[in-house]
């Protein structure tokens, strides 16, 4: 299964460890460049990405002039920036990126603005797996060894919002509020009962960890 290719234009190392850590942990295939230049001389040379991070303050070519490259390839563009002021943003938006996070910012909530604007450009996979099991987005179809398992729909939808976010600890009540719906009056047991399901029909006892005390999370 082909993954989304994210190209990571951030200067501080340390910072770009973070980021492509968690896009290759989620299922993305992350690709760092730390400076401006570099990043317009490989997506000339290889366009093939589904999304680009930018910084603006870049060693080399600042992301703002950067846009222009990722815009002449068809690749959307989110700003990841401490420049916070309104002028800054208002030119990314204009100048026309998909969304701009000033730092420091929540992981999770990345995640979620990446699977946005990959969604919102359809450019977003349409296919999620983990190991033998193969989810179709569009179908709202799972796979186990190439037999469907019936699933109900907030037990598939559970599994799509897990496997989403693979590797990555969720809580009980994130779980609730992204499958369920943030107005659902329920217990977060409703979790609990419909995760015992899916590792009932789908065999992942060993792949849904129960975090203590928080909630679980899917492993590869």
């Amino acid at each position: 299964m082909a993954r989304n290719r994210i190209l990571v234009v951030e200067d501080d190392e340390a910072i770009s460890r973070i980021i492509t850590k968690n896009l290759i942990s989620t299922g993305y295939a992350a690709v760092p460049v730390y400076d401006g230049c570099k990043a317009a001389e490989l997506v000339q040379m290889d366009a093939d990405f589904d999304l680009a991070l930018l910084d603006v303050m870049l060693p080399g070519m600042d992301g703002f002039a950067l846009l222009a490259y990722m815009k002449h390839h068809g690749i959307p563009v989110i700003y990841l920036t401490a420049k916070s002021d309104i002028d800054s943003k208002l030119q990314g938006l204009r100048d026309g990126a998909e969304d701009y996070i000033v730092k420091p910012f929540e992981v999770l909530e990345l995640l979620v603005r990446i699977e946005k604007v990959l969604e919102r450009t359809g450019k977003m996979q349409q296919t999620l797996e983990i190991g033998d099991i193969t989810i179709n987005l569009m179908e709202r179809s799972v796979r186990k060894n190439g037999a469907e398992i019936l699933l109900k729909p907030m037990e598939f939808n559970l599994l799509v919002m897990l496997a989403k976010n693979k590797n990555i600890a969720l809580s009980r009540e994130r779980l609730l509020h992204g499958v369920w719906g943030v107005d659902y009056a329920g217990e977060t047991r409703t979790v609990d009962v419909h995760v015992g399901q899916l590792r009932k029909k789908l065999g992942l006892t060993e792949k849904i960890k129960t975090i203590s005390k928080m909630g679980y999370r899917l492993e590869d």
